[in-house]
């Protein structure tokens, strides 16, 4: 997409060493080009893998930024010439007809004024994941929670409106829904599957022990600059 050409939807993912995932997530959305006019930008943070090669490859714009997932998504959105914005992670990949969902969403005015975000599930057949993504999934619905990896789909209107993504080294995605506000998101009817990886590696006990720690210590206000030593 031409600079200064404005599109129905610009799909953003932040990418750093994903060159194993960032195909999937790609080949993913690429069925929003068929009814949508759509652009897709990758905003690196400097790989040392084949990442941007595949993201080319796959027809996708390619944008570097400093590393770090809120600057380079804010960088992405920056960017952007979409009427609407949909941030991903380099890890998630949207299920199969994901995009008339989205397209609904964003058919109806008064969204606007309101973000999207999908149901959550874990590239793991293990039963230990689904108790993660029972959990996940009910913290996003009961508290206006979802975090990064279920996708973000908003208004250029709205996402400015409240001032994107912040600057900081952790909880971007958490810090952004909180400014919309539980009132303004809504679960869309599909399905991001993300990487089971951390989970797999740091357990299916510890790592959302970590997780929840972390996040009840943003809440009461310490430092994200102090946090991304405890996430790993």
């Amino acid at each position: 997409m031409k600079e200064g050409k404005f599109c129905d939807l610009t799909i953003i993912v932040a990418s750093l060493n994903a060159a194993e995932t960032l195909p999937a997530t790609l080949a993913s959305v690429a069925e929003a080009q068929e009814t949508l006019a759509t652009e897709v930008i990758v905003v690196d943070g400097g790989s040392n893998d084949e990442t941007r090669a595949r993201a080319a490859a796959a027809g996708a714009d390619v944008i570097e930024s400093p590393r770090g997932r809120g600057r380079q998504l804010a960088a992405g959105a920056k960017a952007a010439n979409g009427r609407w914005l949909l941030f991903l992670h380099a890890d998630t990949a949207l299920e199969r007809f994901w995009s008339p969902a989205a397209n609904t969403f964003m058919n109806l005015q008064s969204n606007v004024l309101h973000a999207g975000y999908f149901k959550l599930a874990l590239a793991d057949a293990a039963r230990e994941a689904r108790r993660v993504e029972r959990l996940a999934n009910w913290r996003a619905r009961t508290f206006g929670l979802p975090y990064g990896d279920q996708g973000l789909l908003v208004s250029r209107t709205l996402y400015d409106s409240v001032g994107g993504f912040s600057d900081i080294p952790l909880m971007e995605d958490v810090d952004l829904v909180r400014r919309i506000g539980k009132a303004r998101l809504a679960e869309l009817p599909a399905t991001a599957t993300t990487s089971a990886l951390r989970y797999k590696r740091d357990g299916y006990i510890l790592r959302p022990l970590r997780n929840l720690s972390i996040l009840g210590l943003y809440l009461l206000g310490v430092p994200p600059q102090q946090l991304v030593r405890l996430y790993g």
